[in-house]
């Protein structure tokens, strides 16, 4: 619903409109989840509240990634979009990161009742520190959207031929964010993964986390870098066959050993291989799509990928494990996930600019400004 609504008044109003809505309502939920009172203060208000923020900030975050996707390809230099979209990709490890790094020191000072009475507090808390700045920073920003020409390409009619190009980019990103986001998921499974299914340690577990984000955080700008000077497809097509190949011998290695030096190593493995692809992914869908739709269009795809693949992610996964009884069960999920993206990316257009200047850069100078 929220890509829908807020991803539409980006391409209606504005992009700047649209996100400081959208990061508006994700401080409300960000700030009102910490400060919720318990069960005890205040009876069945307390799961209402929470149930209330959770939902506003599924909303809030289901609108968000169109227009600010579509504010930094168009705020970006010709050759440098996949460079200047990868940075929100690596805002989002960063954040994983740091999640990462707080659960770890939570779980090491506080006891596990403590943790779960009001250490999760503390750490929603920590996040909402960065409200404020956020939306200052968002206000300053300029609108990098032409609305008159916007509300035109939207009135004119449509031909034939595009319709169908549109469901083919939006089927075919469906796709391969799908696949991105179910691979992700995984890889944030590897906590719980290595606590519950393998017996590990809390504690050494939750360095899976960072390790995921760690390994994001270096690889999301090094993947939109590469795709800017060699083509998007080939960014995305290599590293995951790599981790096609990769996925399979990395569990198997991880139930054997059970270490924390194969828990790290393996997931820093598969991230970086992961992460090289999805990151330039965001960057293929986007500039496939024009600027009249490019807010919603990406919206409304991304969210269908994250909230029925990616939300289910974990739940399947933990329910494959338990009914096959095997530790490999995230693997064979992982690999029929990136199998299906490698297929999508086949039939994807090239969209890299440095690709187009070669072949007709006449035709791309003059389209560039419209972009």
């Amino acid at each position: 619903m929220g890509a829908w609504v807020i991803g539409r008044m980006g391409d209606r109003r504005g992009r700047k409109p649209a996100m400081l809505l959208s990061f508006g309502l994700i401080g409300i939920a960000v700030i009102g989840l910490p400060l919720t009172p318990s069960y005890e203060a205040i009876g069945l208000w307390a799961p209402a509240l929470v149930v209330g923020f959770r939902l506003l900030q599924g909303f809030a975050l289901g609108g968000e990634v169109g227009p600010s996707t579509a504010f930094l390809m168009e705020a970006a230099p010709l050759m440098r979009r996949g460079f200047y979209i990868s940075m929100q990709a690596m805002s989002a490890d960063a954040a994983v990161l740091v999640a990462g790094l707080v659960g770890v020191l939570l779980a090491h000072w506080l006891s596990p009742a403590a943790l779960d009475a009001w250490g999760w507090r503390v750490a929603l808390g920590l996040g909402a520190v960065i409200v404020p700045f956020g939306w200052f920073m968002r206000r300053s920003l300029v609108e990098t959207l032409d609305v008159a020409a916007t509300r035109a390409a939207t009135a004119a009619p449509s031909s034939g031929p595009r319709m169908p190009g549109y469901r083919r980019v939006a089927l075919l990103g469906l796709a391969m964010l799908a696949a991105a986001t179910t691979t992700n998921y995984v890889l944030d499974y590897m906590t719980t993964y290595a606590s519950v299914t393998l017996g590990m340690p809390e504690r050494l577990a939750l360095g899976a986390t960072v390790m995921v984000g760690l390994c994001g955080l270096v690889c999301d700008p090094l993947s939109g870098w590469l795709s800017d000077r060699i083509g998007r497809k080939p960014v995305m097509v290599v590293p995951w066959v790599v981790l096609l190949l990769a996925i399979f011998p990395a569990f198997w290695l991880l139930g054997r050993e059970r270490s924390s030096v194969a828990l790290f190593g393996i997931t820093a493995v598969l991230t970086i291989a992961s992460t090289l692809s999805t990151g330039t992914v965001l960057v293929a869908v986007t500039e496939s799509l024009p600027a009249h739709v490019r807010s919603g269009g990406l919206g409304m795809i991304y969210a269908v990928a994250i909230s029925v693949f990616g939300g289910s992610t974990q739940f399947v996964v933990a329910w494959l494990t338990q009914l096959t009884g095997s530790a490999l069960a995230p693997a064979w999920y992982m690999i029929g996930a990136v199998a299906v993206g490698l297929l999508a990316i086949t039939q994807m257009p090239e969209t890299a600019p440095v690709k187009r200047v070669r072949e007709a850069p006449m035709a791309v100078a003059e389209a560039a400004p419209l972009a």
